[in-house]
């Protein structure tokens, strides 16, 4: 799991990972370790071609809870009833890989064997992660039945284009093992935020000088990351600009990249007026430096120091908050050095926001450059919530469960 993906609220739910006969099998076993790491009880399904490739032991010594195999021979839970547990217990459902035949099997609503059965008496959304030969893949038998599994409401998750383990390349790939861990945690996610248009700003400005200094500052950009990652997970479409500093985000994120204040602003003022939540967590620099120009400055034409001219920057939050309509909320950042409480009270009501999320810069788990954070939370009802020290992830969700609670 990366570092801005929420953990604590997925602690104690239940996951069914379905796993098929493919090279790809082995990385079902860093699927596993990735739930386990936020505490998902995790239940396994392999069919008898997964087994040529992993043993039901790898998934035992990682984590678990019951490996099924064959729903009557070698590999039995002794459980008669096994081919329903899944139905009955787990709250999502995961197949990856998943191959050729499988695809084949559920399309066709077979029970033959026990992944397939499980399958069947899934009383909700499957979620497919295919890998297989592009031949295979492309194949007109595969779309037909990856076209009837989606037209029951089912997820496909796109495999990936590039070099497969046969030596041939093209589409089918085992998609990217962050992008199946993000569609499971959605899965088991509230949709609180499902039908909502989302602007985020993350990551610090850069104001160039010349070709090759810039102003800038420490910002990493994990907050608004993880603020992305969240909203999405709870059912969002995302917008997100960043500055030139910032985390891998899912494809299913469309991303801008804006690495100063006015492409920033540009952008933000182009996609606002369509969004029902702009969330501004980018550290925008407040000024930026006169350029000296395009070429680079040399330190012999001024041997005994220089002095930098400024010129103010455009206030983005403050400049979209006076285009603010009605319908459209905002969550606003403020990182300060002293006197939090009463500068984060002055900052909610001048930029017009819903929500204010306030924090310290400097020293051990400040605002900047850490997993961390430790956070004040205002809203314009007068609610005021003190937060422990959180990883960012995790912070990101308790912040959209205040806003879902105004």
């Amino acid at each position: 799991m990366e570092k801005h993906f929420p953990q604590a609220p997925f602690a104690g739910k239940r996951i069914h990972l379905g796993v098929c006969g493919s090279v790809a099998a082995y990385k079902a076993l860093d699927l596993l370790r990735a739930f386990c790491k936020v505490e998902l009880r995790v239940t396994v399904t392999m069919t008898e071609a997964a087994t040529r490739f992993v043993t039901p032991l790898s998934f035992q010594s990682l984590g678990a809870e019951r490996v099924y195999g064959s729903m009557f021979g070698e590999g039995r839970t002794g459980d008669p009833f096994g081919h329903l547990r899944p139905g009955l217990e787990a709250e999502a459902f995961l197949v990856a890989p998943v191959s050729a035949t499988t695809l084949a099997r559920l399309a066709c609503g077979l029970a033959d064997e026990m992944l397939a059965g499980q399958a069947l008496a899934w009383p909700g959304s499957l979620l497919l992660a295919p890998a297989m030969n592009p031949r295979m893949w492309n194949n007109q038998a595969t779309k037909d039945n990856i076209a009837a599994l989606e037209r029951r409401g089912h997820l496909v998750i796109a495999p990936e284009t590039g070099p497969v383990a046969c030596g041939e390349e093209g589409e089918g790939r085992f998609p990217d093992l962050r992008i199946i861990c993000l569609y499971a945690l959605r899965s088991l996610s509230p949709q609180d935020l499902a039908g909502q248009r989302v602007l985020i700003t993350l990551g610090p400005t850069r104001e160039p000088w010349d070709c090759v200094r810039f102003w800038s500052n420490h910002s990493s950009g994990l907050m608004g990351a993880s603020l992305a990652v969240a909203a999405w997970l709870r059912g969002a479409d995302v917008q997100a600009l960043r500055g030139p500093v910032a985390p891998w985000l899912p494809p299913q994120i469309q991303t801008r990249e804006t690495p100063t204040a006015q492409e920033m602003l540009r952008t933000a003022e182009e996609l606002w007026p369509d969004m029902h939540l702009g969330i501004f967590t980018a550290a925008v620099a407040d000024f930026a430096p006169i350029p000296f120009g395009a070429e680079k400055f040399k330190k012999t034409s001024s041997t005994k120091g220089f002095n930098l001219s400024f010129q103010p920057n455009p206030d983005i939050l403050a400049t979209l908050a006076r285009s603010k309509k009605a319908g459209q909320r905002i969550i606003a950042f403020a990182a300060e050095s002293e006197n939090l409480e009463k500068n984060a009270h002055c900052k909610l009501q001048t930029k017009n926001a819903d929500l204010l999320v306030a924090n310290l810069v400097g020293g051990e788990d400040c605002a900047f450059a850490s997993p961390n954070n430790t956070a004040l939370i205002l809203d314009h009802n007068g609610g005021l919530l003190r937060l422990p020290t959180l990883p960012k992830g995790d912070l990101a969700w308790r912040i959209l469960d205040c806003l879902s609670s105004l």
